[in-house]
């Protein structure tokens, strides 16, 4: 076992291995994991945003999930606090922290000297269109990089810009923290997607439809549940508005849209060194991710 300095972060789009590579790594490196997806702080949201099972941790520490329950809110300020300070208590017990996860807003905003305040207000953007709430984010942000279809950064960053009376993108910064390795996981564009295909269907053989059905009697309908992928398209199934089959297939679609928008927000917003995954052999990938880490 190799004594690490590093942090190590694994991102990348859904079902190209993240969780197999973070949990070899720990094992090799004496790491401990951080969770860094926005939907898995959150309790009773298990299938349908690929939370780790405990089988799958293999008793590899894992922080930052299922920390709140739905009805609470959780911004990128509280995982900026949350994710620092489990990065700093890993490193002072001599071991390796290792962030995971596609949230790569949530990455930048732990790793980099972004100066975030705690909200003191929540506002309620119902009955808006998204092209309405980004000509509003727009006007008060004309430096925005937010894509307009990204309901979810928009809201945010109309929240910051309302509490602070200044726009979030002012808050920006390159100056990284910590002495940090980023591995991004990739592979070509039909084989993602049909690896995406294939684990929507495998999430509703694991119990999706009962998550989202046990979800949607709760009769939650804030941001936490409605904005993972699968839960609102499930939803609409529940009130007759789309069919099974049509439900599953706009989760598929969905899915790869959002796996298209990570990549270009990775690529574009961090360091990130990127290798093809070997789905044949595992271990290939395994190897060559070691070897650029060891190479330091």
């Amino acid at each position: 076992m190799i004594n690490m300095k590093k942090l190590i972060v694994i991102c990348g789009p859904t079902a190209v291995g993240k969780t197999k590579l973070s949990i070899e790594l720990a094992k090799a490196y004496d790491g401990e994991i951080i969770n860094a997806d926005s939907t898995q702080v959150f309790q009773g949201m298990n299938i349908g945003t690929a939370k780790v099972t405990e089988e799958e941790k293999e008793e590899i520490p894992h922080h930052l999930l299922d920390i709140k329950t739905i009805e609470e809110e959780y911004t990128v300020y509280d995982y900026q606090r949350d994710c620092r300070y489990w990065i700093e208590d890993i490193l002072k017990r001599g071991k390796t922290p290792i962030l995971v996860g596609g949230t790569g807003l949530y990455i930048k905003a732990a790793l980099y000297d972004y100066q975030f305040e705690a909200e003191e207000n929540e506002y309620s953007f119902q009955g808006k269109t998204n092209e309405q709430l980004y000509e509003e984010l727009a006007m008060v942000d004309p430096n925005t990089t937010i894509h307009p279809n990204n309901r979810k950064r928009v809201e945010r960053a109309l929240t910051y810009y309302y509490n602070h009376g200044k726009p979030q993108s002012e808050e920006k910064t390159n100056t990284l923290l910590y002495d940090t390795i980023f591995i991004g996981l990739t592979t070509d564009r039909k084989e993602l997607y049909e690896r995406i295909n294939k684990r929507v269907h495998n999430m509703f053989k694991d119990g999706l439809l009962e998550e989202a059905r046990h979800l949607y009697d709760l009769k939650i309908r804030n941001r936490t549940v409605m904005t993972p992928i699968c839960y609102k398209e499930l939803f609409s199934y529940f009130d007759g508005e789309l069919s099974l089959e049509e439900a599953t297939e706009l989760i598929q679609k969905r899915s790869r849209h959002y796996a298209k928008r990570q990549y270009t927000w990775f690529r574009n917003q961090l360091p990130v060194e990127w290798f093809a995954v070997d789905f044949e052999n595992f271990e290939n990938t395994i190897l060559e991710v070691k070897k650029r880490i060891e190479k330091d």
